[in-house]
């Protein structure tokens, strides 16, 4: 779809969806929390719960940007980014975090920084890693999907390993209901796994995003004094496989680069970096 006589930055509707597609289809495993929303729900801000900025470049899109809970550049070079940055201060924050590939993130928050800062945490190098093969180990035969009759137990180790990765309880605020509606909303959509001995969560993790070609996980947990006992690896081989089978034809997660240990455990089940995303968090 060509665009003529347009601005540098507009905002999108479902007549670009394909367009839109194709910039995401070009890295699926980059970009599949944008692509699983679009292909769930088009452009229409009400439906995507967002806002969808692209960035012409004569006449053609050639960069877009999701504006909402998590404002992330897609595509976006030096140019782009600026067009996206200025924006979004025009705009004033709405957004509790900027994420996506470094250098974008990087550029856009050297822009929105003196404006919007100081940020609560920044995750200068999140190493994306993915694999499209099945584990190299055994998987946990004990993982399995989750279902609403564990929710009393699920939801508090998701809370855990929600405020020991993002520092602040989901339950601030609203008093844990977004967050709530969301963990019931990936169980009831077959994608919670976890491994449940007497009533205690050993080993858990979700697939938050799914598009046709690239699923994400999030939410990776083993109780801290259970950690070091292989849980994880055993967990996150039995998640690839099935995730393979079922969900999509790659699997992938993002990590925090000092987290050495956890990268350690995602190698061995056979992910391996295809690139480094940032985050900064408000």
């Amino acid at each position: 779809m060509r665009m003529l006589g347009s601005p540098p930055v507009r905002l999108l509707d479902d007549r670009y969806r394909d367009d839109v597609l194709a910039l995401l289809d070009a890295d699926p495993v980059a970009n599949v929390f944008v692509g699983s929303r679009v292909h769930a729900a088009g452009l229409d801000p009400r439906r995507l719960g967002a806002q969808m900025w692209g960035y012409l470049r004569e006449g053609r899109l050639t960069a877009v940007c999701y504006a909402g809970a998590n404002l992330i550049p897609v595509n976006a070079g030096a140019a782009a980014v600026r067009a996206f940055a200025e924006r979004a201060h025009a705009q004033g924050r709405r957004c509790s975090s900027i994420v996506g590939p470094v250098d974008a993130v990087g550029e856009m928050w050297e822009i929105l920084g003196p404006y919007w800062g100081p940020a609560r945490a920044v995750r200068a190098a999140q190493p994306v890693m993915a694999t499209s093969s099945p584990p190299p180990v055994p998987g946990d035969p004990a993982l399995r999907r989750v279902t609403m009759d564990d929710f009393d137990l699920v939801y508090p180790a998701c809370v855990k390993m929600f405020t020991e990765e993002v520092g602040v309880s989901p339950n601030v605020g609203d008093g844990g209901v977004l967050y709530r509606a969301r963990v019931a909303e990936l169980i009831r959509a077959g994608r919670a796994f976890a491994r449940i001995e007497d009533g205690r969560v050993m080993f858990k993790a979700e697939i938050g995003a799914v598009t046709p070609r690239a699923c994400q996980v999030q939410g990776v947990w083993v109780p801290p004094e259970l950690r070091g006992r292989g849980l994880s690896v055993a967990g996150m081989a039995a998640l690839v496989e099935e995730a393979l089978r079922t969900v999509a034809p790659t699997v992938s997660l993002y990590v925090n680069d000092y987290n050495t240990r956890a990268r350690a455990a995602y190698r061995r089940v056979g992910l391996r970096e295809t690139g480094t995303f940032m985050s900064v968090l408000f």
